[in-house]
């Protein structure tokens, strides 16, 4: 069986690294970032062999969304457009990315009890702008095929 949790922790972890951005799970990360993105855990489907139906394979969906907001040392600075969509660039390159030599993701996702096997691009929400409070957002999801080791 495929667990949900730590899979979610390891990619929350590999977007802020590979983005240097902070990530919450669920919710808006600690302290009062700037830009960030929070990741929301979507939806699976399970699979397995006809007579051990032990779910051995899974497809897991989450959202990422970006959060361009303004700088929290000035109060009159405003999300931009460009912010987020440099947010946006760097989530994808971070989860999409792979190297031209060798097809290897650029960032590793290693997670423990399962092994990715695909990763995609699962459709795009688009951007949010909310002028009262000079936030922007956008959300992207991302489907990651994974099997018992």
């Amino acid at each position: 069986m495929i667990d949900t949790h730590p899979f979610t922790t390891a990619l929350a972890a590999l977007l802020a690294t590979a983005s240097g951005r902070p990530v919450g799970e669920g919710r808006r990360p600690d302290g009062d970032p700037s830009s960030y993105y929070i990741l929301y855990f979507i939806t699976r489907t399970t699979d397995g062999a006809p007579f051990s139906d032990l779910n051995e394979d899974a497809e897991l969906t989450y959202q990422v969304s970006a959060v361009s907001g303004p700088d929290p040392d000035d109060p009159d600075s405003y999300g931009t457009q460009d912010q987020l969509q440099w947010l946006d660039d760097k989530a994808r390159r971070a989860i999409l990315e792979r190297d031209p030599n060798t097809r290897r993701w650029i960032n590793a996702l290693t997670v423990a009890g399962c092994r990715v096997t695909g990763r995609r691009a699962a459709g795009e929400a688009g951007e949010t702008p909310d002028p009262s409070d000079a936030i922007m957002s956008s959300a992207q999801r991302f489907t990651f095929t994974v099997t018992s080791p």
